[in-house]
């Protein structure tokens, strides 16, 4: 059979006849029933790591509505006869997802609710052909479907539906909840004093999770999705024999992502065993529990980008599904100071931090130990070693995609907070010829941003070409002139004057002199000078950096 994968598909079903690859992660429903007593079940894990093609899953095997035989042929939890006798297709399932409830303001993100409610409701339309339906939640029912509920009602809806489903399957209802934070994680973004957003949907939310899982006579047992874990105290109050798995747990995690395992099969099916190395640099690094994964999401584009073309190169694929405003909320932040800790983590290094997993979306921004713990739940960094456990972890960066989004939030912080004053002096030096101000003000430009790539010349280069870019100059990097290319070309036209600099990073402070030397005599011998007719002033600079230290020097040949 020809190797396929599909793209985004969530959809359990229609993966398995579609015949797409599929990585086997059935037995979690074995482990769920048979070694645990969970009345509830949360698990949290970052976006595009499987969640929701894991509840919808868990919908097609236990749904009394489904004969999922065909699809789950040849899968693990078929080698459980038993059991698949006992459970599959044996019982009532209420699937609902809240991902698309999200808005900039509490009235549209309720209208997404009710219309998510309204769209379950039409799943289940069927229930209403039984005569034997309690009249009021028939009348219910109604309401919800046509989008006319009152806000009791959808405190009450998932009960509702369940006690129905109960009347007429005479069973108790399996309950699954796919991206049951994201109402909240939205609200708390916008959160201000004045809208009360926030607040107006913790208590929505809280209400439908408490009419369906405390005291829900009709709840068999409970799956729950989410990116975090959301206290207890403040939105499962009261519900019993409630477990949660987060990113810190042992227990379950190996069933969300790949292992290198499963990722050297997938090659192997592909033909595309070569790749082994580049898909390990950019997409595997998530330690969850004792479990080293990869992020499926990632692995399942760029399979597919190697399937169309093998020479097909690495991309960031995350990050169109995740915006980085939690990056940026943190480095704005003036209570504390992370940017040494930032730039260890950009270099490679591993920073130690007290860790949560029980947070309330009010209080995410209320320490700096609650920013990190975002950060490591949401997938921005990982644990930097699985036999870690405790309060207290070392995180990472875990892998080379993970760091680009890092670097280019870093690049935009540093526009949007440089002190413009500051560059345009900086500027003006060197339209000036003066040495020891422009390396004043490059040395301290530099001090007061984040420095990744160990401190790499290129790290270098693009930081000199944002500087000159950011002030509105059209700057040519690395373009041919003379015999060779020189790091950066600076046009004035309206002065009829340019700016050449060729920039080196120094191996120790002693060298810098020495190599802004080395660097003008590497313009005057390549000449790039040549081909800028018509320009009466072309300034040559050599430029070294050590560190977070600048030297800047003109050539005596300037014209």
């Amino acid at each position: 059979m020809a190797f396929s994968v599909s793209v985004g598909e969530s959809d359990f079903d229609d993966l398995r006849r579609a015949a797409s690859y599929y990585v086997d992660k059935t037995d979690i429903i074995y482990e769920l029933i048979q070694n645990t007593k969970n009345k509830v079940t949360l698990f949290t894990r970052p976006r595009r790591f499987g969640k929701t093609l894991t509840i919808s899953m868990m919908m097609n095997f236990f749904s009394i509505k489904k004969d999922s035989r065909d699809i789950f042929q040849g899968l693990k939890i078929t080698e459980h006869k038993e059991f698949c006798e006992k459970w599959m297709n044996q019982y009532p399932v209420l699937f609902i997802s809240f991902k698309d409830v999200e808005a900039e303001n509490f009235n549209d993100a309720y209208e997404m609710l009710q219309i998510g409610i309204a769209d379950t409701c039409k799943e289940y339309v069927d229930l209403l052909e039984n005569e034997m339906l309690d009249k009021d939640d028939r009348q219910t029912f109604y309401r919800l479907k046509s989008k006319k509920s009152s806000q009791g009602d959808i405190k009450n809806s998932l009960k509702t539906i369940m006690r129905m489903m109960h009347a007429v399957y005479g069973k108790k209802v399996i309950l699954l909840i796919d991206e049951y934070d994201v109402p909240l994680a939205r609200a708390s973004e916008k959160n201000t004093t004045n809208n009360k957003y926030y607040f107006s949907m913790l208590d929505v939310i809280r209400g439908i999770m408490s009419t369906a899982l405390k005291d829900n006579e009709f709840l068999e047992f409970a799956v729950i999705t989410g990116c975090l874990h959301i206290a207890k105290e403040s939105i499962f109050t009261g519900t019993n024999n409630f477990a949660s798995y987060s990113v810190l747990d042992e227990d379950f995690s190996e069933y969300f992502g790949f292992s290198e395992n499963e990722v050297e099969k997938m090659l192997y099916a592909a033909d595309r065993k070569d790749k082994a190395g580049i898909i390990k640099e950019w997409y595997d690094g998530y330690v969850f529990g004792n479990s080293y994964l990869y992020c499926p999401w990632d692995v399942i584009n760029y399979m597919s980008a190697l399937k169309k073309r093998r020479d097909a190169k690495p991309k960031n694929y995350w990050k169109d599904t995740s915006h980085n405003g939690i990056l940026l909320s943190f480095i704005e932040r003036t209570e504390f100071d992370v940017t040494e800790k930032f730039e260890v983590l950009l270099n490679g290094g591993t920073v130690v931090q007290s860790i949560s997993d029980e947070l309330t979306y009010d209080t995410l921004h209320a320490s700096e130990d609650n920013l990190w713990s975002i950060l490591l739940m949401t997938g921005y960094l990982t644990k930097a070693d699985s036999g870690q456990d405790g309060e207290t972890v070392s995180l990472k960066i875990p892998n080379k995609e993970i760091a680009s989004i890092f670097e280019d939030t870093v690049v935009v912080f540093f526009k949007n907070t440089v002190d413009v004053t500051e560059l345009n002096e900086f500027i003006n030096a060197l339209w000036k010829s003066d040495e020891a101000g422009a390396t004043k003000r490059l040395s301290e430009l530099l001090w007061y941003t984040i420095s990744y790539n160990d401190y790499h010349e290129d790290y270098y280069h693009a930081f000199l070409t944002g500087i000159f870019v950011g002030r509105g100059y059209n700057v040519d990097s690395n373009k041919e002139k003379g015999l060779g290319r020189p790091d950066i070309l600076l046009k004035d036209k309206r002065n009829r004057r340019a700016i050449i600099i060729e920039a080196k990073k120094s191996k120790k402070e002693p060298d810098m002199d020495k190599d802004c030397d080395e660097a003008i005599n590497q313009i005057i011998a390549n000449k790039y000078a040549e081909g800028l007719y018509g320009y009466t002033q072309i300034f040559c600079y050599g430029i070294s950096f050590f560190q977070k230290q600048a030297k800047v020097k003109i050539s005596s040949d300037t014209i």
